[in-house]
């Protein structure tokens, strides 16, 4: 696959953010899901009545309970779109367990117009399964190449044909209660060794040091394992790996494992694995922003304006006097910054839909530059690589803004790294979230954890199924 350079929309939002102040999925269960319909539910809540002489187009969505800012979108977009539009209506259908019911609909031969995925590794595993409609003549068509930044349409490319389109342009830092953090006197770490200091420092004084859990999400377990190989590892490391130049079986990836398993047998998340497999998002967010847990590493789409979103469990309206602040998360070396570049979600086009020429306009509609400022202002949503204006971001939470710039200045200096669920292939990414489970249950060790990741890479290395990889 033909490879790409990242910097360009990450320079560019940075300029942006400049002029401001200053991105699955997502989500990104303990146990698989339970088995999901393969045809599509009655629609509730559609955006307008659907009207005879419309062509329907069906998009999936997570319900509000679950998916937090299901309403925003709605009002932001299917609503907007359907007022406008002369001879198209979107029917948004909730679903629970959004992408488990959508894969499982899809092998049935059913399913939305719209599919929605986790990530480009997931939309390759759907390109595998030919269950997705070739893009191409589409983005030719609705001048998709004018809207997205140069390298973004490239992600979504497989064997030279374009199958998806990135949204949700991300990063993991390290979320803190300021607050908590100022009271008992605790700085914030630079180094890994110190991170892993100050965690024990915290557990001894009674509170939780990390609000993490994977009971509504199981992939959760990739943040973290990617997250270790990025700053233990170091990103150079990961990417000879990701091109096949470096074992996975390396020392240093062992070292990476080692660590994470570490943390989670001394119970520094949620305070053991068994809460870290059982407490839902919100009370993981809620023990965050009362002080009964202290930090959280997570994405930036955890930023969200919306009831349920990580700054809605702090402060007086969550019936605390608490704030959050962030740092990137920390590395083997002090001053060293490494943002892990993400994609949270990919639209494509289902193989099945009667009208793809109907699907194109809307995601056409979805992905101008004014709708992702709307989703970004209004919803708290993490940009698509779209070609953005600087006021188009004026107004959003500096922190916020903050972060991106900082991700522009990672980028220049080359000190990026990849996130799992955009650079794995699908079954080394799917090894990973699953797997790694085995050894926090001291049922394997990292070095046989690391060896069957190698082993399945390998296969999938071999068969071309590499997701496109940002050039160092």
């Amino acid at each position: 696959m033909k490879l790409f350079r990242i910097s360009t929309f990450v320079t560019l939002i940075a300029l942006a953010l400049a002029a401001c102040g200053g991105a699955p999925a997502a989500q990104p269960t303990a146990a698989p899901a339970a088995e999901q319909p393969t045809t599509a539910p009655a629609a509730v809540q559609p955006a307008a009545p659907a009207t005879s002489d419309k062509a329907v187009v069906t998009f999936w969505f997570e319900p509000s309970d679950v998916g937090g800012n299901t309403a925003c979108v709605i009002d932001a977009v299917i609503a907007p779109f359907n007022a406008q539009s002369t001879s198209i209506m979107v029917e948004a259908v909730p679903q629970p367990n959004l992408w488990d019911a959508t894969r499982t609909a899809l092998a049935g031969g059913s399913g939305p117009d719209i599919v929605v995925t986790p990530g480009p590794s997931f939309a390759f595993e759907l390109v595998q399964a030919d269950q997705l409609l070739a893009l191409d003549d589409l983005a030719q068509q609705f001048n998709w190449g004018d809207m997205f930044v140069p390298w973004a349409l490239n992600l979504g490319k497989v064997n030279g044909k374009l199958y998806s389109v990135p949204n949700e342009f991300e990063t993991l830092v390290l979320y803190y209660n300021k607050t908590l953090f100022e009271k008992n006197g605790w700085a914030v770490p630079q180094t890994m060794d110190e991170l892993m200091a100050l965690s024990a420092k915290i557990k001894e004084a009674g509170v939780i040091p990390f609000a993490h859990s994977n009971a509504e999400w199981r992939p959760t377990n990739e943040w973290f394992v990617g997250t270790f190989f990025n700053r233990i590892a170091g990103p150079a490391s990961v990417y000879a790996a990701l091109k096949g130049e470096k074992s996975w079986t390396d020392p240093e990836f062992a070292r990476a494992v080692d660590m994470l398993t570490r943390m989670q047998t001394e119970g520094y998340f949620m305070g053991g694995l068994d809460r870290y497999y059982t407490a839902t998002g919100d009370e993981r967010y809620a023990a965050f922003g009362n002080g009964a847990a202290a930090m959280n590493i997570e994405g930036t789409w955890a930023m969200g304006v919306e009831a349920g979103s990580m700054p809605s469990f702090f402060g007086q309206a969550a019936g605390n006097e608490n704030d959050w602040d962030w740092i990137p998360i920390p590395s083997t070396k002090a001053g060293e910054a490494i943002f892990d570049i993400g994609i949270g979600s990919t639209y494509s086009i289902a193989r099945t839909a009667k009208n793809p020429q109907a699907a194109a306009e809307f995601l056409t509609f979805f992905f101008s530059p004014a709708t992702q400022a709307r989703l970004l202002k209004d919803c708290g949503s993490a940009p698509a690589p779209v070609r953005l204006e600087a006021d188009a971001l004026d107004g959003i939470d500096p922190r916020k803004a903050q972060i991106l710039e900082a991700m522009g200045k990672s980028s220049d200096a080359g000190t990026y790294g990849y996130t799992t669920w955009t650079f794995w292939p699908p079954k080394s990414d799917v090894y990973i979230y699953e797997e790694i489970e085995k050894v926090w249950a001291g049922d394997m060790t990292a070095q046989q954890y690391l060896e069957g990741l190698q082993t399945l890479f390998t296969e999938e290395l071999k068969a071309g199924d590499i997701p496109p990889i940002p050039e160092r």
